[in-house]
């Protein structure tokens, strides 16, 4: 029952952009026509920032960094940056109009290869601005999610699982990255990112991997099990099992503080109209199934996969917390800090790199989600906008994507497309 009510909850959230709909229906596939609306990134003008709640200040703890997508904070504070894009495969570019190119590059904040690197960002001095950035890892394709285990570093790249030794407090990595295991890479769609987490007792790695497609119209997804899916794996690489499937595009993963429950947000299908899917937030169980590419919130068949597995349909879970419709969320941490006032503690902040297919824009902010005994406890909150400049103009500042809790507290934010990282703190 418990899980009844929470799943309903999370149907009540926004559909596009609000947090908070008019009612629990989601709108029949196509009652808006799909869209496609690219944002134009024009970058922060001197002096600018995002917004945050009253009682925060928010200031760039590290500028000019080339696509800077995802963070994680070690023992010592240092913060590792993972630097890459998206990138369009030379068939497509060949055959794309030139205007739609130069469009979608301007999305993303920049044109031209993939920086491709992992750089070190270090606060000598302690006041909130890094003073010494050091390139760890350069050449591994589009990295994206780092771990830090004992005396090694974990990347996740588009195409493998690498480690190297590694000690806290280091600037430099002494020979190369040693490769665990490969990882399906390619696809039209390709959802390229890969993260990684472990459980609180180190027993297993975690690997989040998008699908090759939207809904798999061409049944290329379903010949690869290791796509759509959050992996576990021994440290080795030598155990590999899918420990839950039917997740388009799983991006941020982590584990909840007070149950050690692996939650993720997922970045849900396109072209059904304007609020359709909404992408989520979920716990993750084990050996479960979340609908993908047969239907979407439980049994909600997708027309364009209708009658094909109608027994994977039935047993599809129903994600707990919705996010809302195309807002790409991608970022999750749960706020394990200090600093920030008391209802914040253990909550999940969201970071939402915006929409591209849908009438307005959605998205774009990093959002709080509140806690409750490992459990999402109201409704989403914006805690970090400004990044839309002119709806009209279809202009924004930047766009968020990684979030993470610094040594000290301090909420971090990667925008990717500005070359910024954010920090927000207390005042």
């Amino acid at each position: 029952m418990t899980r009844w009510i929470s799943s309903l909850a999370g149907l009540l959230l926004a559909a596009a952009g609000s947090a908070q709909p008019s009612g629990p229906e989601l709108p029949e596939p196509y009652a808006t026509p799909p869209a496609v609306k690219l944002p134009r990134v024009v970058g922060w003008p001197e002096g600018a920032t995002p917004v945050a709640p009253s009682g925060f200040r928010v200031g760039a703890f590290a500028r000019d960094l080339e696509s800077p997508r995802w963070l994680t904070v070690l023992p010592n504070g240092d913060v590792l940056v993972a630097q890459s894009r998206t990138e369009i495969p030379a068939e497509r570019r060949a055959n794309m109009d030139p205007e739609r190119l130069k469009r979608i590059e301007a999305s993303r904040g920049g044109s031209g290869p993939s920086p491709n690197r992992v750089t070190l960002l270090r606060d000598v001095d302690g006041d909130g601005v890094a003073d010494q950035r050091h390139l760890l890892i350069e050449g591994l394709r589009q990295p994206f999610g780092l771990l830090l285990r004992r005396d090694r570093l974990y990347v996740a790249s588009t195409d493998a699982v690498w480690s190297c030794s590694f000690l806290v407090g280091q600037t430099r990595i002494n020979g190369k990255p040693r490769k665990l295991f490969d990882l399906p890479a390619e696809g039209y769609k390709n959802h390229w990112t890969r993260n990684l987490a472990t459980d609180p007792d180190e027993k297993r790695l975690y690997v989040a991997v998008g699908s090759a497609t939207n809904v798999d119209e061409e049944h290329i997804d379903e010949k690869q099990p290791h796509r759509a899916a959050i992996l576990s794996a021994s440290w080795d690489g030598r155990d590999i099992t899918v420990f839950a499937s039917g997740l388009r595009n799983p991006v941020g993963m982590a584990f909840e503080p007070e149950t050690g429950q692996l939650w993720t947000v997922v970045n849900e299908r396109d072209m059904l109209g304007d609020d359709l899917v909404p992408d989520y937030l979920t716990s993750v169980r084990e050996g479960a199934f979340y609908g993908w590419p047969y239907a979407y919130f439980g049994g909600h068949e997708d027309p364009r996969k209708r009658g094909e597995r109608p027994d994977l349909v039935a047993s599809a879970v129903v994600p707990d917390f919705a996010l809302g419709a195309h807002t790409a969320s991608l970022g999750l941490a749960f706020y394990r800090g200090r600093s920030f006032p008391e209802r914040y503690q253990g909550g999940a902040f969201v970071g939402q790199h915006g929409s591209w297919n849908r009438s307005a824009f959605a998205g774009y902010r990093v959002v709080f989600v509140p806690f409750d005994k490992g459990r999402p406890a109201g409704a989403a909150e914006d805690f970090l906008t400004g990044f839309i400049k002119d709806e009209a103009s279809d202009e924004v500042y930047g766009r968020p994507v990684g979030v993470a809790v610094a040594r000290d507290g301090a909420l971090l934010v990667a925008d990717d497309a500005a070359g910024i990282v954010w920090r927000v703190a207390p005042r």
